[in-house]
């Protein structure tokens, strides 16, 4: 099993980005969440926002966790207007959580990818 497989706060690439112990470029942070850029961006505008609570992926969240993953939701379309995104019809934003193998997540640490800007992207 990878190191990235058993993840757990203490080893976790993000935890360890939301307590400030590895560098990024903060978009947003409270005691629930921290935003941050992407440092691989496939959009003009590509951050991450994640929960400071180690949670492995989507697949383990449990009914405990609605409150923090509407807060999520609630907070991405204001990061996404404050990074740059043009407003809703005619501009927009992605929000994209990838869960698992096929669904090709890579760090395991639940995070929502945040993308916008003009296209043709590098990706999606």
């Amino acid at each position: 099993m990878s190191t990235e497989l058993s993840a757990t706060a203490d080893n976790c690439l993000f935890c360890k980005i939301a307590a400030g112990k590895i560098p990024s470029k903060k978009v947003y942070e409270d005691d629930d969440l921290y935003a941050f850029h992407d440092i691989a961006p496939w959009a003009p505008i590509h951050f991450l926002i994640v929960p400071k609570k180690h949670i492995t992926s989507m697949a383990h969240l449990d009914e405990a966790d609605g409150a923090l993953m509407g807060k999520i939701m609630t907070l991405a379309p204001q990061l996404a207007l404050e990074q740059g995104c043009e407003p809703y019809p005619s501009g927009g934003f992605r929000v994209v959580i990838n869960t698992g193998a096929h669904g090709g997540q890579e760090v395991h640490h639940l995070h929502v990818h945040v993308m916008g800007g003009p296209r043709p992207w590098t990706k999606g």
